[in-house]
Order: C-alpha cells, then structure tokens, then sequence
C-alpha cells in the first residue's frame, strides 16, 4: 500500500507510458531515428573476407574480427541497440563471442561502439581508442553522439589503452601499425596489419571515419571551430596514410569498400575475391580529398 501511495503522489503507470511513447517518438522523429530502430534488419550474413579476417558486421555499420591464433581481435564494436545482432553473428561465423579479447576502436561515436559495455562487463575485453577521442569521452561526452541512440542506459566506459601516433602493439599472432587520423573525429586512427590465408600474407588499412556530418559549417561552430581546422586535419590526415602499401581495404561503414556488393559477388564467384585490390585504398582516400574540396 505505502509503494502505491507514492506512486499516486509522483506519477502514474499511464503517464509513465505516455511519456515513454512521447520520447520513443522523439527520437524516431530525428533525422538520424532511422539508425537507432529495427537493427535487425541491418543483418548480413557473416562471411570470410580472406584468411582469418572475418565480416560480422551490419549493412551499415563494419565490424571486422581476426583470428590471432590466441583469442579474436575485433574492429568496431557495431551500433548502439545491434549488440545482439553482433553476437549472433560471431556464433554463426564458428567463433565464441567470450574469445573476443581486444576491441580496437575507429574512433569514439555510437554507432561504433554499442557492444563495448557488454564485452567489458561480460567477458573482460580489452579496448584500445584514439587518445584524442578518449579525452573526448572525459571532457565533451555530447560529442560522442550517445544519445542519439534514444536508450538513457546506454553509457560510455573507460578505455584500457589509449592509441598514441605511431604505437604498434601485438594481439596473438598479428601486429597492429596505428596512426592518428584526425578529421571525423580528433582521435580517429588508422590500423595496418598483415593477414593470412596460411599460405601468402595481405597487408589489411583500416581508416577510421570517412564521414563529413562532422565538418559541416553549424557542427564546426557549435563546437567552437569557426576557422574550421577539422577540415584542414582531415585532409592532412588523408595524405599522410595515403601511399601506405593496402591490399585489402576494410571499411568502418560498408559503403566505404561497396562492402555489400563484393560480397554479393563473390557468392557467385567463390575464386575471385574483389577484396584483394591494392588501388582501392589509394583510389577512396583521393575520392575523400575531392569531396572535401567540394565541401
């Protein structure tokens, strides 16, 4: 009787719900709502890319994992409300979730780290981010964009490992090269790797974030930029990693690598594989400098 009575005094079990519609509504309502709803229509059926490199993550959002030989080094930890979808994922390509020890972040916004809370808390994973952009989760968390994903419980976490220009660290049998790529954000980086089918290796470049929605002029003022640097880092970014050796070019969002239609294609080819292509690194970075330029 006495839960009821306060109950009675504060709020009620209808207006509770009113208000829960009128934020769900809010956020699908948003320009970005379509991101953050119906995740699972986001599936893609997880494939081997080449060697131990593996594709585990959505239509939208990349999450690559590899096998080290001594657990799985996962990229990106896919978009806020998709950690289940990920999960299955990693089932289903043959691997144990709980053996994903080291999350190597793109950078610090939500659509690249929803699973991170759950592989920290559940199994102890490790997570590496750019230092700029951990700094960024201390000092202006609204930049990370979490709430955008419209679930008041989903929260930052601490990173393990803050990645410093030029750091190269060893997961298992695969060592990672890392470089700061600001532009998208601060703390964006860029990892080069080898990969192996067993028998010839492959040097994999991920780049962190290709995305302009954070060099538009009203973003770049809000947040005190109005001489618009990021955009002079982002393009400086672009030419200091672009004549890195790439054979394999992994994408952070699955248009970067036309993800979606490779794999398509290699469905029906199963002896060629258009991932194996050493000008598409060179050919999508002088793609970004062009747009930028437009800008």
């Amino acid at each position: 009787m006495e839960f009821i009575s306060v109950r009675k005094s504060k709020m009620s079990i209808k207006s509770d719900y009113k208000d829960y519609e009128e934020h769900r509504n809010r956020i699908a309502g948003k320009k970005t709502g379509k991101f953050f709803i119906n995740q699972e229509l986001r599936y893609v059926k997880p494939f081997q890319i080449y060697g131990n490199l593996y594709y585990v993550g959505g239509s939208w959002v990349c999450v690559h994992i590899v096998d080290t030989g001594e657990g799985l080094l996962m990229f990106d930890a896919g978009n806020c409300g998709a950690q289940a979808v990920l999960i299955q994922s990693i089932w289903e390509m043959g691997f144990n979730p709980a053996d994903v020890k080291w999350i190597i972040l793109s950078h610090g916004h939500v659509d690249h780290f929803g699973a991170v809370n759950f592989f920290k808390n559940m199994f102890g994973t490790k997570i590496y981010m750019g230092e700029p952009d951990v700094k960024m989760f201390r000092e202006h968390p609204e930049l990370t964009m979490i709430q955008e994903s419209g679930n008041c419980m989903d929260t930052l976490f601490h990173v393990d490992v803050a990645v410093k220009e030029g750091d190269i660290r060893t997961f298992g049998n695969t060592t990672v090269e890392f470089y700061l790529v600001p532009g998208h954000t601060k703390g964006c980086i860029v990892c080069f790797f080898d990969i192996t089918d067993g028998k010839e290796r492959k040097r994999a470049g991920y780049y962190g974030g290709f995305g302009f929605n954070t060099l538009q002029s009203d973003y770049l003022n809000e947040i005190g930029d109005s001489g618009f640097q990021a955009r002079k880092d982002y393009l400086h970014s672009l030419e200091k990693v672009r004549n890195q050796k790439v054979d394999l070019f992994m994408g952070n969002h699955t248009s970067n690598v036309d993800l979606l239609n490779k794999h398509e294609y290699m469905l029906k080819h199963p002896d060629e594989n258009q991932f194996l292509d050493d000008k598409a690194w060179k050919n999508y970075l002088d793609q970004k400098k062009k747009e930028l330029k437009e800008l």
